[in-house]
Protein backbone atom coordinates (compact mmCIF):
# COMPACT_ATOMS: atom_id res chain seq x y z
CA UNK A 1 0.00 0.00 0.00
CA UNK A 2 1.20 3.74 -1.14
CA UNK A 3 1.68 6.42 1.70
CA UNK A 4 -1.15 8.53 0.49
CA UNK A 5 -3.25 5.70 0.61
CA UNK A 6 -2.68 5.27 4.05
CA UNK A 7 -3.63 8.31 4.77
CA UNK A 8 -6.69 8.71 2.96
CA UNK A 9 -7.59 6.23 5.31
CA UNK A 10 -6.78 7.86 8.65
CA UNK A 11 -8.48 11.14 7.17
CA UNK A 12 -11.45 9.04 6.26
CA UNK A 13 -11.42 7.45 9.89
CA UNK A 14 -12.13 10.94 11.30
CA UNK A 15 -14.37 12.08 8.72
CA UNK A 16 -16.31 15.61 9.32
CA UNK A 17 -14.70 15.44 12.67
CA UNK A 18 -18.23 16.24 14.03
CA UNK A 19 -17.58 13.22 16.91
CA UNK A 20 -14.67 12.73 18.16
CA UNK A 21 -15.98 11.42 21.74
CA UNK A 22 -14.28 8.25 21.08
CA UNK A 23 -10.79 9.17 20.87
CA UNK A 24 -10.87 12.09 22.83
CA UNK A 25 -11.82 9.14 25.95
CA UNK A 26 -9.29 7.23 24.86
CA UNK A 27 -7.33 10.93 25.16
CA UNK A 28 -7.80 10.70 29.14
CA UNK A 29 -6.22 7.86 29.51
CA UNK A 30 -2.97 8.12 27.40
CA UNK A 31 -2.82 11.29 29.50
CA UNK A 32 -3.09 9.47 32.38
CA UNK A 33 -0.12 7.17 31.62
CA UNK A 34 2.01 10.09 30.63
CA UNK A 35 1.59 11.17 33.95
CA UNK A 36 -0.82 14.00 33.66
CA UNK A 37 -3.87 14.61 36.66
CA UNK A 38 -7.09 15.84 35.15
CA UNK A 39 -8.53 18.71 37.10
CA UNK A 40 -11.71 20.80 37.66
CA UNK A 41 -11.58 24.01 36.59
CA UNK A 42 -15.54 25.12 37.56
CA UNK A 43 -16.96 24.03 34.05
CA UNK A 44 -15.47 20.93 32.88
CA UNK A 45 -13.77 18.26 35.11
CA UNK A 46 -11.29 17.21 32.06
CA UNK A 47 -8.90 19.56 32.47
CA UNK A 48 -4.87 19.27 32.65
CA UNK A 49 -2.45 22.12 34.38
CA UNK A 50 -0.42 22.85 31.89
CA UNK A 51 2.04 24.33 34.23
CA UNK A 52 3.04 27.48 32.33
CA UNK A 53 4.89 25.23 29.72
CA UNK A 54 5.47 24.90 26.09
CA UNK A 55 3.93 22.22 24.79
CA UNK A 56 3.90 20.31 21.10
CA UNK A 57 1.77 17.63 19.82
CA UNK A 58 2.94 15.31 16.94
CA UNK A 59 0.23 14.02 15.39
CA UNK A 60 -2.11 15.60 17.49
CA UNK A 61 -5.11 15.38 14.49
CA UNK A 62 -7.98 17.60 15.03
CA UNK A 63 -8.84 17.12 18.42
CA UNK A 64 -5.11 17.30 20.56
CA UNK A 65 -4.96 16.55 24.23
CA UNK A 66 -3.61 20.33 24.60
CA UNK A 67 -7.47 21.45 23.88
CA UNK A 68 -8.16 19.99 27.80
CA UNK A 69 -4.76 21.74 29.02
CA UNK A 70 -5.06 25.15 30.73
CA UNK A 71 -2.09 27.81 31.69
CA UNK A 72 0.19 26.83 28.86
CA UNK A 73 3.02 29.50 27.65
CA UNK A 74 2.70 28.24 24.08
CA UNK A 75 0.89 25.46 22.11
CA UNK A 76 1.87 23.60 18.73
CA UNK A 77 -0.07 20.73 17.00
CA UNK A 78 1.32 19.11 13.73
CA UNK A 79 -0.31 16.56 11.62
CA UNK A 80 0.02 15.85 8.00
CA UNK A 81 -4.17 15.28 7.24
CA UNK A 82 -6.68 17.48 5.58
CA UNK A 83 -9.29 18.19 7.89
CA UNK A 84 -11.69 20.37 7.58
CA UNK A 85 -11.45 24.09 7.60
CA UNK A 86 -13.17 24.81 11.27
CA UNK A 87 -10.18 22.71 12.80
CA UNK A 88 -7.88 25.03 12.42
CA UNK A 89 -9.96 27.53 13.35
CA UNK A 90 -10.30 25.55 16.31
CA UNK A 91 -7.08 25.64 17.40
CA UNK A 92 -6.48 29.29 16.49
CA UNK A 93 -9.35 29.93 18.82
CA UNK A 94 -7.59 27.90 21.74
CA UNK A 95 -4.44 29.59 20.91
CA UNK A 96 -2.96 26.71 19.74
CA UNK A 97 -0.61 26.71 16.69
CA UNK A 98 -1.60 24.38 13.80
CA UNK A 99 0.66 23.54 11.13
CA UNK A 100 -0.41 21.01 8.51
CA UNK A 101 3.27 19.16 8.77
CA UNK A 102 3.92 15.11 8.89
CA UNK A 103 6.16 14.53 11.77
CA UNK A 104 9.10 13.45 9.67
CA UNK A 105 9.37 17.13 8.86
CA UNK A 106 9.20 18.69 12.78
CA UNK A 107 12.82 19.80 12.26
CA UNK A 108 11.64 22.71 10.37
CA UNK A 109 10.14 24.34 13.45
CA UNK A 110 11.80 26.62 14.71
CA UNK A 111 11.24 26.57 18.66
CA UNK A 112 11.80 24.69 21.71
CA UNK A 113 9.30 23.24 24.09
CA UNK A 114 8.99 21.65 27.60
CA UNK A 115 6.70 19.03 26.90
CA UNK A 116 6.58 16.75 23.85
CA UNK A 117 3.52 14.50 22.87
CA UNK A 118 3.46 11.48 21.00
CA UNK A 119 0.40 9.59 21.69
CA UNK A 120 -1.44 6.86 19.43
CA UNK A 121 0.84 8.05 16.60
CA UNK A 122 3.97 6.07 15.10
CA UNK A 123 2.44 3.25 13.67
CA UNK A 124 0.48 5.72 11.06
CA UNK A 125 3.95 7.25 9.79
CA UNK A 126 6.64 6.50 7.63
CA UNK A 127 9.64 7.11 9.88
CA UNK A 128 9.05 6.50 13.24
CA UNK A 129 13.06 6.42 14.23
CA UNK A 130 13.53 10.28 12.68
CA UNK A 131 10.34 11.40 14.70
CA UNK A 132 11.76 10.77 18.19
CA UNK A 133 15.29 11.61 17.01
CA UNK A 134 14.04 15.07 15.65
CA UNK A 135 11.58 15.33 18.45
CA UNK A 136 14.60 15.23 21.25
CA UNK A 137 16.10 18.25 19.33
CA UNK A 138 13.54 20.31 19.83
CA UNK A 139 12.99 19.56 23.81
CA UNK A 140 13.87 22.47 25.89
CA UNK A 141 17.11 21.38 28.11
CA UNK A 142 15.00 20.35 31.01
CA UNK A 143 12.30 19.16 28.44
CA UNK A 144 10.48 15.84 28.60
CA UNK A 145 9.19 13.40 25.83
CA UNK A 146 5.83 12.09 26.81
CA UNK A 147 5.10 9.24 24.59
CA UNK A 148 1.78 6.72 24.86
CA UNK A 149 1.87 4.04 22.19
CA UNK A 150 0.30 0.68 20.96
CA UNK A 151 2.99 -2.07 20.57
CA UNK A 152 2.90 -5.60 18.98
CA UNK A 153 0.19 -4.92 16.01
CA UNK A 154 1.45 -6.15 12.55
CA UNK A 155 0.97 -2.95 9.82
CA UNK A 156 -2.37 -2.96 8.03
CA UNK A 157 -4.01 -0.31 6.47
CA UNK A 158 -3.53 2.90 7.45
CA UNK A 159 -0.87 1.19 10.33
CA UNK A 160 2.33 0.96 7.97
CA UNK A 161 4.61 0.25 11.04
CA UNK A 162 4.80 -2.40 13.63
CA UNK A 163 6.01 -1.10 16.67
CA UNK A 164 7.71 -3.16 20.07
CA UNK A 165 8.88 -2.25 23.36
CA UNK A 166 12.49 -2.37 22.64
CA UNK A 167 12.89 -0.55 19.48
CA UNK A 168 10.71 2.24 20.76
CA UNK A 169 13.06 2.03 24.35
CA UNK A 170 16.16 2.09 22.14
CA UNK A 171 14.54 5.03 19.81
CA UNK A 172 13.58 6.81 22.94
CA UNK A 173 16.77 5.63 25.30
CA UNK A 174 14.07 5.54 28.19
CA UNK A 175 12.83 2.34 29.42
CA UNK A 176 9.09 2.90 28.94
CA UNK A 177 6.17 0.91 30.89
CA UNK A 178 4.31 -1.28 29.07
CA UNK A 179 0.42 -2.56 29.89
CA UNK A 180 -2.50 -5.00 28.53
CA UNK A 181 -5.23 -2.98 28.36
CA UNK A 182 -8.48 -4.66 28.30
CA UNK A 183 -11.33 -2.24 27.97
CA UNK A 184 -10.26 1.00 30.45
CA UNK A 185 -11.25 3.97 28.66
CA UNK A 186 -12.61 1.92 25.43
CA UNK A 187 -8.89 0.98 24.82
CA UNK A 188 -7.94 -2.62 24.60
CA UNK A 189 -4.28 -4.18 23.50
CA UNK A 190 -0.78 -3.90 24.79
CA UNK A 191 0.89 -0.32 25.33
CA UNK A 192 4.00 0.94 25.88
CA UNK A 193 4.46 4.27 28.12
CA UNK A 194 7.08 7.54 29.15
Amino acid sequence: MEWDEHQILEESFWGSCANTLGEEIKQLLYAEKMGFKLFHDGNSPYNFDGKNLSYLDIGGGPVSILLKFKNIRYGTVVDPCNYPEWIGQRYTSAKIEYIKLPGEEINKLSKQYDIIFIYNCLQHTENPQLIIDNAKKLLTSSGKLKMFEWIDIPPHPGHPVELTEETLNNWTGKLGKTELLSGQNECFGKCWFI
